[in-house]
């Protein structure tokens, strides 16, 4: 099976095609993919080398002219590194782009950590105003390419992973997907870690909602969730652990409640391993899952 990152090169060369407002900014990583698009489209595609804040500014320019860049490289380079460049070249001038990034919270561990970026939507949301879109599986991911680059101005986030599910959704860039109805809890799974929530709940009387867009964040379908299955939620999220924990306070601070915020522990892995081995070591194969929402939850659930 493709993977989430090769659907990008396709679905955005043919963006560039059908709109000319459509540009893409690189910085070397990934060039290979808009080789043919860069000989079509010479003038809107552009690779600045490996200067990541000139990435960010250059798509900044380009949107403050009236072009909607998409901005391509790994997480790390992309959110961590050129971040005053977020702060101020779109979010003080108002202006709008795509982030599109790759590598995640750990894929490729032979890389090190300089290669990782588990902070990164916990970062972004230190900003205001961006949309954040964390696809599961390639089909989600290309529908969620397409959701971000006509999303008029706006700022989007579309995180990009090589761990996927078996299976995508029909997802919309807006709601949460209720996959599972139960009356003693409700667990959340964001993007790539569903098949795992999905195996660590079987049996278990528990709502499982679905979130492929967690910014905004759908407060509306965990209210409903939580009207019929009580007030104590786990999150599950593919990157720092407890990201979302406050945004869940909020929805849900007209009522007690319990939150439990699963994810990448703040603990540095040095010994990098596989990708399988992060997931285990950060408890978020099913196995340990099953075994955390479970002591959270209690017995009999």
């Amino acid at each position: 099976m493709d993977t989430m990152r090769d659907r990008l090169g396709p679905v955005v060369t043919r963006l560039l095609d059908e709109d000319p407002r459509v540009a893409v900014v690189l910085a070397e990583i990934g060039a290979d993919a808009f080789a043919d698009a860069g000989r079509h489209h010479p003038d809107r595609v552009v690779n600045v080398g490996i200067r990541e804040q000139l990435l960010v500014g250059a798509g900044a320019g380009l949107a403050l002219t009236g072009m909607r860049p998409v901005v391509h490289t790994f997480a790390s380079f992309l959110v961590e590194r050129p971040f005053e460049q977020l702060k101020l070249d779109l979010g003080h001038q108002d202006v709008g782009a795509v982030l599109v990034s790759a590598a995640a919270s750990f894929d490729w561990p032979a890389g090190g950590f300089t290669h990782m970026a588990p902070g990164d939507v916990a970062l972004l949301d230190t900003l205001d105003g961006w949309t954040v879109h964390v696809p599961g599986h390639p089909d989600e991911a290309e529908t969620l390419l397409r959701h971000a680059v006509a999303a008029g101005d706006d700022k989007v986030y579309v995180r990009l992973s090589v761990q996927s599910n078996s299976a995508g959704h029909p997802v919309d860039g807006q709601r949460f997907l209720t996959l599972r109805e139960g009356r003693s809890g409700v667990v959340l799974a964001v993007g790539p870690v569903l098949d795992e929530v999905l195996a660590a709940t079987a049996g278990l009387d528990v709502s499982v909602l679905y979130a492929t867009t967690v910014r905004p964040f759908d407060t509306a379908a965990l209210e409903r969730a939580t009207g019929a299955a009580g007030t104590d939620v786990v999150l599950v999220e593919p990157y720092l652990a407890g990201t979302s924990t406050a945004v869940v306070n909020d929805a849900l601070s007209h009522v007690p409640h319990r939150v439990l915020g699963l994810g990448v522990g703040r603990r540095e892995l040095r010994r990098y391993g596989r990708a399988e081995e992060h997931v285990a070591a950060h408890g978020l194969d099913a196995g340990s899952l099953r075994r955390r929402i479970g002591a959270f939850l209690g017995p009999g659930r």
